[in-house]
């Protein structure tokens, strides 16, 4: 079995994986639908600007509670129930839809609610995936986990294209709805190994704070955090603003949209898919190297692009580099986090993107009302650029961090 495909020999792994899957799916039916609709009736870029925010910015409280209560409690059981709240919030988005009653503030609003629950699930799961595959499993299941969520964001949109050539969008607001209680059933059968933990009667906030601590102080986990959030702000915004770039600027319509996300997906899939086998045959430190130079090029490319064909191509390649950054830095934490505060580091790694990633595409949007979405786009690469540069050249040890392992860490996946 390729390296890449071995985590799906453990059960529990391939069941959680498939439920997110579904999930993944029904997400990104949602993302389209959503966005369509704000940018249909409204046509500001403002509004999906304000959304991500929305969704986004709940983790700078939910994240490391979900983090603290993870790492003491059920990590199963409290999957379900954040899954369960946002089958809720989503079923009232789609009732409201359906009754005609759909403003963008109640959108954002019921944002706010789904928020807090992905918030708290995200980085709860990410914890649990090294208690479902072996140690050296770690990295290929990362790559696994986001090659479903981008094969989700291939077939999301294309099965969210032909719903919305027949009906509302309220009609993928109920299939996301239903996605969620498939992660709620599923991981009634995901098994892991009992874990005893042992007692502590520090606070939540002592918690946290040891969390953040050795977060810090452990070089492969700061540096993957950092970093995330600088590409999350800068380049990350242009996810959320593939609606306007599509509708306004080229003009190309909900196909278009649904397009331009596709094409997005296929490239991360792809190098999803590849990247575990490339490292292995490198390194994991080249790999993020490569990917982050790819990110700045074709963040660039799509900003420059005259056409819907020529957005697609650039956001494949795109789609390619960002998830090469972004499974490099995971795995790197995943690594490199001792076990007692696995998730609460998660958490935080969680928390700069979710952060990050909302504020850089509220700017972004309230930029591109006065100076146009290209100027934007091209000068968001340029910033990340320069920001990357800054970073790997200025911050000791930037590169090393990435190379090195922590203890019993396989040398495959750690030189």
């Amino acid at each position: 079995m390729p390296a890449s495909l071995a985590p799906l020999r453990h059960r529990s792994f391939a069941l959680a994986l498939s439920a997110n899957f579904i999930s993944s799916v029904g997400g990104f039916m949602q993302t389209v639908a959503l966005g369509v609709y704000l940018t249909e009736t409204t046509h500001d870029p403002l509004w999906l600007g304000l959304i991500t925010l929305a969704l986004w910015l709940p983790s700078l409280v939910a994240s490391p509670l979900a983090g603290v209560a993870a790492d003491r409690h059920d990590r199963r059981r409290f999957i379900q129930i954040n899954n369960l709240i946002m089958a809720a919030s989503t079923s009232v988005l789609a009732a409201v839809a359906l009754a005609h009653r759909l403003h963008p503030w109640i959108a954002c609003l019921l944002a706010v609610v789904e928020g807090f629950a992905s918030a708290a699930a995200w980085p709860t799961y990410q914890s649990l995936v090294p208690e479902l595959v072996g140690r050296d499993e770690v990295l290929a299941a990362v790559s696994l986990s986001s090659a479903q969520f981008n094969l989700g964001r291939v077939i999301g949109p294309l099965v969210a294209g032909l719903v919305l050539s027949v009906a509302s969008p309220a009609w993928c607001f109920v299939a996301n709805a239903v996605s969620f209680l498939v992660v709620v059933v599923a991981f009634a059968f995901v098994r892991v190994e009992h874990v005893v933990r042992a007692p502590d009667a520090a606070s939540w906030a002592e918690r946290m704070a040891t969390g953040v601590r050795r977060a810090w102080s452990i070089q492969g986990c700061r540096y993957p955090i950092l970093t995330v959030m600088a590409v999350a702000f800068t380049v990350g915004p242009f996810i959320s603003l593939v609606p306007a770039m599509a509708i306004d600027v080229l003009h190309a319509g909900r196909l278009g949209t649904a397009w331009l996300v596709t094409a997005q997906g296929v490239g991360a899939v792809i190098a999803a898919l590849t990247l575990p086998t490339l490292a292995r045959r490198t390194s994991r430190a080249l790999v993020l190297r490569l990917a982050m130079i790819t990110v700045v090029l074709a963040e660039a490319l799509y900003g420059l692009a005259p056409s819907l064909l020529g957005a697609a191509g650039a956001l494949m390649l795109l789609g390619a580099g960002y998830i090469g950054v972004m499974t490099g830095l995971n795995t790197s934490v995943q690594l490199h986090a001792p076990a007692r505060e696995r998730s609460r580091i998660l958490s935080l790694y969680t928390m700069s993107l979710s952060i990050a990633y909302p504020l850089g595409a509220f700017l972004q949007s309230v930029l591109a009302r006065s100076v146009g979405l290209r100027t934007v786009t091209v000068g968001a690469a340029l910033l990340a650029g320069l920001g990357l540069a800054a970073m790997a050249t200025r911050a000791p040890g930037y590169w090393r961090a990435f190379a090195s392992g922590a203890e019993g860490v396989p040398a495959a996946l750690a030189d």
